[in-house]
Order: C-alpha cells, then sequence, then structure tokens
C-alpha cells in the first residue's frame, strides 16, 4: 500500500485586519501601508508561486480583507482556490461579547458564501489563535466542519478549553483528529490547601469537528516583522521575521534559510517515522509575499517534491480525508446540517 503524505498551505490574509485587531498598529499610519502591502503585493506574488507549482490551498479571508482588496480576493477565488473564515478585523474572540462573536461570525459567514457564488466557507481559523467558551457552539451551529480553534476560559478553579479546529490546537503535529469540545483541569492555588489542586486533567467529549494542528515551529506568520503565533503545522512563525513595535520580542530580520531548516527538520522526522501524515503550513502575504521569503517557499516546494508520495492539497481535503477514513466517536455533536455521505473516499494515495 502506497504511503499518503499531505501537505497544503493556509494562507491567512490578515493584511490591515492583523493591525487593526491584533498588532497595535491602528494608530499608525506606517503600520497600516505594510497592511496595504499585504493585499496589494503579498497576494499577487502568492498567487503567481501557487500557479507556478499547481498548488491549490486554502485561504483564511477576514471580512476587512475581503471588503478592502477585492480585486485581489477575486483573483484568489477564480484561480479555484478553498475560502476560509478568519473574522472580520482579526479580533480577539476572548475579548468579546458573546453577541460581538455571533455577529461577526454571521455577517463573515455571508460575505464569504456571496463572494465564492453561494458555496458556503467549511473551516475556519480563529484570530490569535483564540475564541472563547461560546466559540465551538457558533461554529457547530453555522455548520463549519474544520479548523484550528483553542478556545479557553477560566471558572474557579477550573480552566475550561475548548478545542475547534482550523490551526491553534496543538494536540499532535502530524496527525488530523477529532477535537473534545471541553477539557477540564485545576489550577494551583498556593494560598490553597495543595489537596485542592493535585487532580488529574479531565478530557471532555469528541465533537465532529475535525483538527488540523498548528505548530509554532511549523508557520510562517511575519518574516519582515512578526508577531509569533501566527501558523500551522509548518511554518515557523515568521514572528522572528516581522517587527512589531509593541512586541519586545519581534525585531523582523531572522535569516529566512533558518526557518527553512526547522521545516525540512520537520518533515523529515515525519517521513521517517510516521507512515502516513499531513504537513500544513500556516503563511501569511504579509511576510511570505516579500522576495526572500518567496525565494524560500520555491526551495521548500521543490525540495519537498523530492520525496515520493506527496500531494499538494486543501485544508478541507486534509479534513475530509480524516472523515472518511474515520467516524468520530457515537453521540458525537455534529456541525449544522452535517451528512456523510457513503460514497465519500479518503484521499488516495499516489504512488
Amino acid at each position: 500500500m502506497p504511503r499518503k503524505i499531505l501537505v497544503g498551505f493556509g494562507v491567512d490574509v490578515d493584511a490591515v485586519a492583523g493591525w487593526l485587531g491584533s498588532y497595535g498598529g491602528e494608530d499608525s499610519p506606517l503600520d497600516i501601508s505594510r497592511g496595504m502591502y499585504a493585499g496589494e503585493v503579498g497576494v499577487p506574488r502568492l498567487l503567481k508561486l501557487f500557479d507556478k507549482y499547481s498548488i491549490k490551498c486554502t485561504w483564511f479571508i477576514p471580512g476587512h480583507s475581503l471588503e478592502t482588496f477585492p480585486k485581489e480576493m477575486a483573483a484568489v477565488r477564480d484561480a479555484g482556490h478553498e475560502i476560509g473564515l478568519h473574522g472580520y478585523s482579526h479580533e480577539n474572540p476572548v475579548a468579546m461579547t458573546l453577541e460581538q462573536q455571533r455577529d461577526i461570525l454571521d455577517h463573515t459567514y455571508k460575505l464569504l458564501t456571496d463572494f465564492n457564488h453561494g458555496i458556503p466557507p467549511k473551516g475556519s481559523v480563529a484570530p490569535w489563535w483564540e475564541t472563547s467558551s461560546e466559540g465551538t457552539t457558533l461554529l457547530l451551529e453555522k455548520g463549519i466542519e474544520y479548523g484550528t480553534y483553542t478556545l479557553v476560559s477560566f471558572s474557579g478553579q477550573l480552566s475550561h478549553i475548548f478545542l475547534f479546529q482550523d490551526h491553534s490546537n496543538m494536540s499532535h503535529d502530524c496527525q488530523a483528529y477529532y477535537l473534545r469540545d471541553q477539557d477540564t483541569w485545576t489550577k494551583i492555588d498556593y494560598k490553597a490547601q495543595a489537596h485542592t489542586w493535585m487532580k488529574p486533567l479531565v478530557r471532555g467529549n469528541e465533537t465532529g469537528l475535525v483538527e488540523i494542528p498548528g505548530n509554532w515551529f511549523a508557520a510562517l506568520v511575519f518574516c519582515e516583522n512578526d508577531l509569533a503565533r501566527n501558523g500551522i503545522v509548518s511554518a515557523t512563525y515568521l514572528v522572528y521575521c516581522r517587527f512589531i513595535k509593541s512586541s519586545p520580542n519581534s525585531h523582523g530580520w531572522v535569516n529566512s534559510r533558518d526557518v527553512e531548516q526547522l521545516w525540512k527538520d520537520q518533515f523529515t522526522y515525519f517521513y521517517r517515522e510516521e507512515k502516513d501524515f499531513i504537513f500544513p503550513i500556516s503563511i501569511h502575504p504579509d511576510v511570505s509575499g516579500r522576495p526572500h521569503v518567496l525565494l524560500m517557499l520555491e526551495r521548500f516546494i521543490e525540495w519537498v517534491n523530492t520525496h515520493d508520495n506527496v500531494q499538494w492539497v486543501t485544508m478541507y481535503e486534509m479534513a475530509h480525508d480524516l472523515r472518511a477514513r474515520k467516524d468520530p466517536a457515537p453521540g458525537a455533536k455534529m456541525p449544522k446540517g452535517y451528512v456523510k455521505d457513503v460514497r465519500d473516499k479518503p484521499v488516495k494515495a499516489r504512488l
């Protein structure tokens, strides 16, 4: 039986939205101009790169980016790439009320569906790689099938984590899996008796949401001035590569070849130790649209292609492959409207 190695890019089009919602640049004309670069320069360059290698990938587009760069986003759609959710202005879900979260999800879901000729998004990436305790329910109710979200809330001594799928959860690094809705664990309170916290983590219930795991060492966020936390399994956060005034650990001048070697080392290990595996890569046009990073991506793609049994796929195809091979636990809460087609087949292994 031939091996099956699924590799794919997830492109988060943060652009101006990222500076408004996450990177502290909302009052800086300079930082806003960097967001314009991402949409008007970085996006076309990445499209050219993917076309060169005949790669279809998944673009997670904030509503703000869709409406600010309609021409560039239309080019993404018309090139046949998958389109997924990524908030409106890259808002931090944990900082919002339930009403605000629902309003943004409803609005951006409709925006992307209308934009994509009536085809609704199936996947979502949580801005900040965070999401509230209500986030999983909201996404399930919307019929979202996959994503990577880490949803955290705190209640007394227990810290409840809710997992959704896109690129934020990290319970594995090269295998997709079904998320649990709520794990609980007890925080340490040094003012209390020790017995109050000496308790194991309690696993929640498995859901029908597919997790495509994230990995700080596999995400290319901003190689020009990045935060250090945006990515998926194969790009090492180009946090090291993007300067952000409000983030003291960002200097923006890490050699892209160092990031390239990190990716290669991860892939080499998986290729040696795992029969089949996924290798999702999270990138941003803010960083990956820069010449030195584009050259690195070319080198990496060409290097990956020297390996047998590799297929470049979308994030939806990674999630679909898991669903076709394995059902979630009996009674698992499923995305609204989801019905498994008995004709569904896993992605075929390639000789």
